[in-house]
């Protein structure tokens, strides 16, 4: 499809609202900073694949000598919270089709996150309708009606909203009301093929966060926030500094004052762990903290080292935010955060309610309490959860014991940790055929959802999305590369997984009857097979998977 653009290229259809979306002047800003900043993404996932190969020699990571003048500094600090951000005690996160996006503003949680990352399947058209229903939402504009039985979803019109979004919670008596979202672009890996640029796939990340702040900076500064995000999936402090540059050239072709934009980091990678205060200083001026990515974090623990024998981790369900890797993570998250005034961020409370089983879904809320509970008296200023009703829960626990908006005044200078304690794996836990089963169940019923367009999925009352996904093909992946024994005596090997896969789809098939013809189940199989058996590895499955939604492979199977 022609650009009014020289050299932007747009191989998707538009339909309605979209072509505003992708306007002359939105693609003008969109092909300025991909070709100013294209170049060094490139470059800085290349050093990513030569750090790879450094670790899977054996060597391990550990704090920076070339920056420890940054980490030693204590008079540093960092922005100060910017309106809106101040009090962030509960976010509800998920994708951003139109009507969970109604949801997700209408729940009372703090901040609404908007996720064009792990939790969003990025065809085509759900990143472009995504854009438009969060233009709508920021302007007041939103609705949405269910085409099967015409119920109607609207912003809440009680009186408590100021905009869009109640915040609940309290300083003294005074209730505080506002809009605030914030944008998850995609991760530097991923790319959004449906735009050329100079003949080049445009960087997702790039595209993402171009559109939603082309449209959306000045109407949030108008209403008295701010455009802000959270920053994923990032391996470095150099990665940091990318987002930084680009934050200071659009906010000077706007005409915004630098510092206005806000970054909250997602700190999802082990490599990240070891750079935390160079993350906040690189983007010190437009830094709002940074975030406990537990899945993703666990994630990359295994894919960093899982040429390692030595690093071979349990079940899933054995590693608890408790055990030693995870607690240091989240004890010098805090301490760093705070020590540069900054917000620190809890985690993903995965379980959802559970319907038609009271026993069951007192079980699920009460884990998500202690989780909660765990959080705020560890010292975190907010926390994550994955759906509606799970709002007031986290609220409670985080209204009793933090009665004022934040934390930011919890030290933590008790906390000591080296990087060995960043690495100790050293925990109970077994590898049992019900977790190789597990794995293999999620990580297939996700990639079949993904593939279909559907990237947040609820399986077995918990709330998956591509995080849990990758844990999943990784373990399978780790145990059969170093042939690991289960807790049944029995050795994992290719051979195995491969048959468990068959005798898993095998029993969908007979589950779905005729229904299964419909389903993207043999496609979800074929990749996940190549994922599971030691040998091959894809960065991510995201990528692996990316090119089977796209506009042209829809076409070719047509």
């Amino acid at each position: 499809m022609s650009s009014p653009i020289p050299g932007v290229t747009i191989l998707g259809p538009l339909k309605g609202a979209q072509n505003e979306i992708l306007s002359k002047e939105t693609l003008h800003f969109l092909a300025t900073l991909q070709r100013a900043f294209n170049p060094t993404r490139k470059a800085l996932l290349q050093r990513r694949v030569l750090r790879q190969q450094e670790l899977d020699r054996g060597q391990l990571p550990d704090f920076l000598p070339e920056t420890a003048f940054i980490r030693n500094d204590d008079v540093w600090k960092a922005a100060k919270p910017a309106p809106g951000l101040q009090d962030r005690r509960v976010e509800i996160t998920g994708p951003v089709d139109r009507k969970m996006v109604i949801n997700a503003l209408n729940c009372g949680a703090a901040t609404y996150m908007a996720d064009f990352e792990d939790s969003n399947a990025p065809t085509w058209e759900n990143n472009l309708s995504g854009q438009v229903n969060l233009r709508d939402a920021i302007c007041g504009t939103i609705s949405f009606t269910n085409p099967g039985n015409n119920k109607k979803y609207e912003l809440r019109k009680d009186g408590k909203l100021a905009t869009l979004i109640v915040r609940y919670g309290t300083f003294g008596s005074v209730p505080r009301h506002g809009l605030v979202v914030l944008h998850i672009p995609r991760g530097w890996h991923l790319e959004e093929k449906h735009i050329l640029v100079d003949n080049e796939p445009c960087s997702g990340s790039i595209f993402d966060f171009a559109l939603y702040f082309f449209h959306n900076a000045k109407k949030l500064v108008e209403i008295g926030w701010g455009p802000y995000f959270y920053l994923p999936k990032m391996e470095s402090h150099l990665e940091a500094r990318l987002w930084n540059d680009i934050f200071n050239l659009s906010q000077d072709m706007l005409n915004i004052p630098r510092g206005t934009i806000r970054g909250t980091v997602l700190i999802e990678t082990i490599l990240a762990a070891f750079e935390m205060d160079e993350i906040i200083y690189e983007l010190r001026d437009h830094s709002s903290g940074l975030n406990c990515g537990r899945w993703d974090y666990i994630f990359s623990m295994i894919k960093k080292f899982r040429q390692n024998p030595k690093f071979v981790l349990p079940d899933r369900a054995d590693v608890s935010m408790t055990v030693p890797f995870m607690d240091a993570y989240v004890r010098l998250l805090i301490k760093t955060c705070h020590r540069r005034g900054v917000h620190a961020m809890g985690g993903m409370a995965a379980q959802i309610p559970i319907k038609n089983d009271v026993q069951a879904n007192d079980a699920a809320i009460t884990k998500v309490r202690n989780d909660k509970l765990r959080e705020v008296q560890a010292g975190h200023d907010g926390t994550w959860v994955a759906h509606p009703d799970l709002v007031k829960v986290a609220l409670e626990v985080f209204n009793e014991h933090m009665p004022q908006p934040n934390q930011l005044f919890v030290r933590r200078e008790d906390v000591q940790v080296s990087a060995l304690d960043l690495l100790n794996i050293n925990f109970k836990g077994a590898i049992t055929e019900k977790g190789i089963r597990s794995n293999i169940d999620v990580g297939l019923v996700y990639m079949e959802s993904w593939l279909r367009g559907v990237g947040c999925v609820p399986i077995h009352h918990l709330m998956e999305d591509a995080a849990t996904a990758e844990i999943s093909r990784s373990q399978l992946w780790q145990w059969a590369k170093h042939g690991a024994r289960t807790a049944e005596g029995k050795t994992v090997t290719a051979q195995m997984l491969l048959g468990y896969l068959d005798e898993e789809v095998e029993r969908l098939r007979k589950q779905l009857g005729n229904k299964y013809v419909q389903t993207k189940y043999d496609t979800a199989k074929r990749y996940f097979a190549t994922q599971i058996t030691g040998q091959e590895y894809a960065d991510f499955l995201t990528s692996l998977l990316y090119d089977e939604i796209t506009v042209n492979a829809q076409k070719a199977k047509m």
